[in-house]
């Protein structure tokens, strides 16, 4: 039997990854992944439990471990190019519309491993509004699970953040938003193994409410069997 459990977090700010989150780009990362995978003579199987959530540079540098990092840079940069062009079967994550319109004037900032381009292609793809404060590849040196990116999105939106609830799919991201001292909502299936402050299915199941003070309530309806 399954029933339906609630939870309230309070935060000043969202930081939201965009892959597997509010998007849904898993079609396009498979592809370019799974060619990748037989150029190199690797099982997809296993690069593709690497590859989320972090930048395609760090992918490789983990499943190719012997080959010089600029190898991986210059195949990466061909690797953004092919995930740019192709945006066939990008679609919104389930409630990432609605959710993006309820916050659009609450403080929040896109936290990606894509730099600009790939993450403008996305989220035009999947008709989602751009947030005016974004992190990208191009801003950080470090990808994730490090947690640089989520730092610097708290920092251009001026809130501590330990205020901050970061969003995310990815073991990468999770660690990250934790490494980053925030509270962290894992969104879809590949979140629920990481163990993040709480879990849900979509964004279908978070209500976000602005109080007077500034701060924001998140009220999380998550299934527990």
């Amino acid at each position: 039997m399954t029933a339906t459990t609630a939870t309230v977090l309070t935060a000043r700010a969202l930081l939201l990854d965009m892959d597997g989150t509010i998007v849904n780009s898993d079609a396009v990362v498979e592809r370019c992944w799974r060619r990748w995978s037989e150029r190199h003579g690797l099982d997809f199987d296993e690069v593709i439990k690497v590859v989320h959530g972090r930048q395609g540079y760090a992918s490789m540098a983990v499943l190719l471990p012997e080959r010089p990092m600029e190898e991986n840079y210059a195949e990466n940069r061909e690797m953004l190019a092919q995930e740019t062009a192709d945006v066939e079967g990008v679609v919104p994550v389930g409630g990432a519309p609605a959710f993006m319109d309820a916050i659009r004037d609450l403080p929040h900032a896109l936290v990606t491993s894509a730099d600009l381009a790939l993450a403008t292609a996305r989220m035009n793809a999947a008709e989602l509004r751009m947030p005016l404060t974004r992190i990208t590849a191009e801003s950080v040196g470090a990808s994730k699970p490090d947690p640089e990116g989520f730092l610097k999105g708290a920092a251009e939106l001026g809130i501590d953040p330990a205020d901050c609830v970061v969003f995310e799919d990815s073991g990468a991201g999770v660690a990250a938003g934790r490494a980053a001292g925030m509270r962290v909502i894992g969104v879809g299936p590949r979140a629920a193994a990481y163990a993040p402050t709480a879990h849900v299915t979509d964004l279908s199941q978070v209500r976000v409410e602005a109080a007077g003070d500034g701060t924001l309530r998140l009220h999380i309806a998550a299934s527990a069997v």
